[in-house]
């Protein structure tokens, strides 16, 4: 694994947990930052979490 790798992998880390919170804040009825700023939050970071995923894979694969 290279630095780049693991650059995307915390940044996909880091994605999958926003989406989770935003799920969760959605669930609850009233979301700290309003409804419409947690949806654009969960719908930026669920793809985001799957390209940077993808990019670290490909990094790796790239570098062995």
């Amino acid at each position: 694994m290279t630095p780049k790798s693991g650059v995307f992998l915390g940044g996909s880390c880091i994605t999958a947990i926003a989406a989770v919170g935003s799920v969760f804040e959605l669930a609850s009825g009233i979301p700290q930052l309003g409804n419409v700023l947690t949806g654009v939050i969960l719908a930026v970071s669920v793809p985001l979490t799957v390209v940077f995923f993808l990019a670290a894979v490909r990094d790796t694969r790239a570098n062995q």
